[in-house]
């Protein structure tokens, strides 16, 4: 019997079924990246269609878990596994982009434990916390998860330099906006009026006075308006400056948006639940033990594909205050350094000037000049998670 090895994509928070590139175009490269390097396999993929990433991680978890089993049973069927469960004809690697990534570790360990990980009472009734990481493992996993590979997957949490760097971005170009509209100010009062360079009075004044409106008594009827002085159209801008120094730049933001950001705290709230688990870290921590112990006692094979950006995200960083503090290598996710974590590869993204935007374009070609290291990486880890026993014993099924 020719055995098939299924890969199932799980798009992330607030993802959808293009997450993996339009047309299923990663896949499918992916597929085809495969094929030479495992001919006595049938390769097919699914993409778990698009659902609500909000509430319970484990209810997500448990629905994704029985859209995977009848998937499988439909593959075994086609197959003809005598015994699915004590030789299966399918082998599956789970394939998550960020959250897609938790999700995929949940199942793997839901499978082979029956036991989850996150905060929620698992499908036994048992608390994660009472002992589950000494609990016997189910060698005989139905569906059988060969691998985990996750795609800029948040498994430490979300690294610092996303906020600071940004923040920072923006605080900058505020700044910058700023510094402008100050210099306008030393213009206020405008070029000389005379060919003889006479300084006008008004200009000799200190800085501060420049934006107080002048008394309606100093107007004589004979006075010309200045062409190049007094408050005209810089008189609006110096209003304008005044207005914005008086709020911060975040504040301006906040209020000119005020509607949208009512409707987005709304949005927000109801996803709390489910990205939530990015802020417990020793429920962090303990997830990833438990996808070391799989890799180490049944040969699950786990690694994470993380973006680190290159050459556009500038040198401005190198001596910015967040570069000082958390170093010049910015990445959408915390990196481990000590931890056992798996196969973890950076993913450079040399187009990208921000962790977000790389976190999100991996999968286009366009935007990542990284795509083709991006995918033989996880050819190659792929590969090397397949079991050999298993694969040897795939064969053409000869009819009679």
């Amino acid at each position: 019997m020719k055995k098939t090895l299924l890969l199932c994509f799980i798009h992330g928070f607030k993802g959808n079924d293009h997450t993996f590139g339009p047309n299923q175009a990663f896949p499918t490269h992916l597929l085809s990246l495969l094929q030479p390097l495992l001919p006595k396999l049938n390769l097919e993929f699914l993409i778990y269609p698009t659902y609500e990433t909000r509430g319970d991680l484990t209810d997500c978890v448990n629905r994704f878990r029985d859209w995977l089993l009848n998937k499988v049973i439909d593959l075994e069927v086609a197959l003809g596994t005598p015994s699915p469960t004590v030789e299966p004809g399918v082998r599956v690697i789970l394939i998550g982009h960020s959250m897609g990534g938790i999700v995929a570790a949940e199942t793997a360990i839901s499978i082979a434990s029956e036991q989850a990980i996150n905060g929620s009472i698992s499908n036994n009734g048992n608390s994660p916390d009472q002992g589950n990481m000494k609990a016997p493992l189910n060698s005989l996993m139905f569906p059988y998860i060969q691998g985990v590979l996750a795609f800029d997957t948040p498994y430490f949490g979300i690294s610092p330099g996303v906020v600071a760097h940004g923040a920072e971005t923006h605080y900058s170009k505020a700044a910058e906006v700023m510094g402008q509209l100050s210099g306008l100010a030393s213009i206020w009062g405008g070029a000389s009026n005379t060919a003889k360079g006479h300084q006008p009075q008004h200009q000799r004044q200190p800085p501060q006075k420049a934006i107080e409106a002048p008394p309606a008594t100093q107007k004589q009827p004979d006075q010309k308006p200045q062409t190049g002085g007094g408050w005209g159209k810089w008189g609006t801008l110096a209003l304008a400056a005044g207005a914005v120094g008086a709020i911060t730049a975040t504040g301006a933001a906040a209020y000119l948006k005020r509607e949208q950001i009512t409707q987005g705290l709304s949005w927000a709230t109801s996803h709390l639940e489910f990205v939530g688990c990015l802020a417990r870290k020793e429920e962090l921590r303990k997830r990833v033990a438990y996808m070391m112990r799989l890799s180490k006692e049944l040969g699950v094979g786990f690694g994470n594909l993380y973006t680190r950006l290159g050459k556009s995200a500038g040198a401005l960083e190198k001596v910015s205050m967040a570069g000082t503090v958390l170093g010049d290598e910015r990445t959408f996710c915390v990196v481990p350094h000590r931890d056992q974590a798996g196969d973890w590869r950076p993913a450079v993204n040399d187009k990208a000037s921000d962790e977000t935007w790389a976190h999100m374009s991996m999968f286009e070609p366009k935007d990542n000049p990284g795509y083709k290291k991006l995918s033989t990486d996880a050819r190659d880890m792929i590969t090397s998670w397949v079991n050999q026993e298993w694969y040897e014993s795939s064969t053409e099924t000869i009819h009679a």
